[in-house]
């Protein structure tokens, strides 16, 4: 099998990814100007990335009483200081607004006998989310303008003097190759999973915390551009339900139950409460013996039981089945909780593109936003949505002109070449490793030496040296593994962009030499948190894929920081 066809297209924007944030970039550019844009989605616009399965709240809110900068303050909170307050600030100025658009466009918040949005604690609101997506992506359909291109799977920039030109890619159903040029260029692809090994194994495997379809691809494809990243040490990992992953959130702040140990005895302020500290405790409290941990939903009443019931079947039904198969309801068991494997995702934490305030990358006309974005975490749906939009604005204030100055010769050998190289791929049946085996070595790798549920999340600096050394040895093994049709070359892809994380991630994790955040960045040989290591951990890889670290000083709160390229 090999590539059947091959088309180049031109067109103003590129957005690659058609989930929360470039959905949104889209309806804002379409609103603001006549550019045109094409969508490239690897899966189905209608139900693609984080909200495929729908969410039951908006948890960046500015509810009644706050203001923006009480969002700045708790973000800096909960990620030890290592934000951009710039990049939090605009953001957060614009939460309401999105939420008010969302609204609109037909998506139920629910409201109280005032009319006013139901709050979920201090910063968010509850909706009836299961269909979010689809509303996004039905309100895109409607714009002229734009082409959405469904199973586009794209692997390379085109890159020309540090300026954004394009894309390439392949379509996994009809075998066609692409050239997308474009004059200006959104990655809003998701963060990266799957590069540790899961909690659930074999054919419940997806059973986690994030999509299990985004690889980092965004991530990777900007790394091996030259792109500047950050934060990628701030690994996210998730405090969920045992075994269906569902949510902690839901339950812990929508009935306020507490984490207790076997004991019952309540251990989170022992530990503190920020995002990474409720998982370092129930880390600490099953290694100290007092395993298992839960939240205590013993006791709450019979509304509360229905209420969460129902709130789970917006996003984690499992979660629901669970309870009710087991002919136990929340009120009568409590909820035995645990920790996921690590992701490096920019929604919930700030690993990412180092990107300027209007959300452009060290790349010219290459922006950001969503998942994708560095400096920002604590961001969720709406800031993903507030980041398109500010991502899209800039594009539109800047205009849109072609500098990359390719000529037709130029785009055919640059598509030419990538044809050959996906054609190398498919012709390949000699292969001695199947995708899914050096996956798995990876995911190993990761897990015994760079922090793994295996070593509870722990790492020293030996340790982290045989995870690159081994990572190097499975990017050497993948760059000649085969696949038999288009779906399988999608994997291949896959596969190495995680392989591409996982050395930028590695590097991370050893160039902070201290211990920020337990368990997110647990290091053995830095055990504590130290002020001379308040600053922005960067990275950026070379072409002989050499990772060099930059170390940048905080931007002050007040203050915005712009490329100087």
């Amino acid at each position: 099998m090999q590539i059947t066809s091959e088309k180049i297209i031109h067109t103003d924007v590129l957005i690659i990814g058609g989930g929360t944030a470039g959905c949104y970039a889209a309806l804002t550019l379409r609103s603001l100007s006549d550019a045109s844009v094409v969508i490239a989605e690897k899966a189905d616009i209608r139900r693609s990335g984080c909200l495929a399965a729908g969410v039951n709240a908006l948890n960046a809110y500015i509810t009644k009483g706050h203001t923006p900068q009480f969002y700045v303050d708790y973000a800096k909170k909960d990620a030890a200081g290592i934000v951009r307050e710039d990049l939090l600030l605009t953001m957060s100025e614009g939460l309401n607004e999105v939420t008010r658009k969302l609204e609109d466009l037909g998506l139920v918040i629910l409201k109280d006998e005032k009319g006013e949005y139901v709050a979920r604690g201090t910063r968010n609101i509850k909706i009836n989310g299961e269909n979010i997506k689809t509303i996004l992506a039905d309100a895109v359909k409607k714009l002229d303008g734009v082409q959405v291109i469904n199973h586009l799977n794209i692997t390379d920039y085109i890159v020309r003097d540090n300026t954004m030109a394009g894309a390439l890619g392949f379509d996994m159903r009809t075998g066609t190759a692409y050239e997308i040029r474009a004059k200006a260029v959104l990655c809003a692809t998701g963060g990266a999973a799957g590069l540790y090994r899961p909690n659930n194994p074999g054919f419940s495997r997806h059973k986690m915390w994030y999509c299990p379809f985004n690889t980092g691809a965004g991530y990777a494809m900007g790394i091996r551009a030259g792109a500047e990243m950050t934060t990628f040490e701030m690994r996210f990992i998730a405090l969920r339900c045992k075994d269906t992953i569902a949510p902690t959130g839901t339950i812990a702040q929508g009935v306020g139950a507490k984490q207790v140990n076997a004991r019952g005895d309540v251990y989170e302020q022992k530990y503190g409460l920020t995002t990474s500290q409720r998982l370092y405790g129930t880390v600490r409290e099953t290694l100290d013996g007092n395993g298992p941990c839960y939240l205590r939903t013993e006791g709450i009443t019979p509304a509360q039981d229905e209420s969460l019931l129902k709130a789970y079947l917006n996003m984690a039904p499992s979660q629901t089945l669970k309870w009710i198969e087991s002919g136990k309801l929340p009120s009568q068991q409590n909820v035995e909780i645990e920790g996921t494997e690590p992701y490096v995702v920019g929604g919930h934490t700030a690993s990412g593109y180092w990107v300027d305030t209007n959300r452009q990358t060290t790349i010219r006309h290459l922006y950001a936003a969503g998942d994708v974005a560095g400096g920002c975490p604590q961001k969720y749906v709406t800031g993903a949505l507030v980041e398109g939009e500010i991502a899209a604005k800039n594009m539109v204030r800047q205009g849109l002109s072609d500098a990359s100055g390719l000529d037709e010769a130029q785009e055919k050998a640059i598509l030419a070449e990538k044809v050959a190289e996906y054609n190398a791929a498919l012709g390949e049946t000699d292969s001695f490793f199947t995708v899914e085996q050096l996956e798995e070595a990876m995911q190993k790798v990761m897990d015994t030496y760079a922090g793994g549920i295996g070593s509870h999340y722990q790492y020293n600096e030996k340790q982290l040296a045989l995870a690159d050394e081994k990572i190097d040895q499975l990017m050497e093994l993948a760059a000649h593994v085969g696949a038999s049709d288009y779906h399988e070359l999608l994997f291949v892809y896959e596969l190495r962009e995680r392989l591409t994380v996982c050395k930028v991630l590695i590097a991370h994790l050893r160039a902070r030499k201290e211990t920020r955040w337990h368990s997110f960045a647990e290091n053995l040989d830095y055990p504590e948190q130290r002020a001379d290591w308040l600053k922005y951990v960067n990275s950026r890889m070379d072409e002989d894929g050499q990772v060099h670290m930059i170390y940048r000083d905080l931007v002050p709160g007040g203050e915005t920081y712009e490329h100087t390229h």
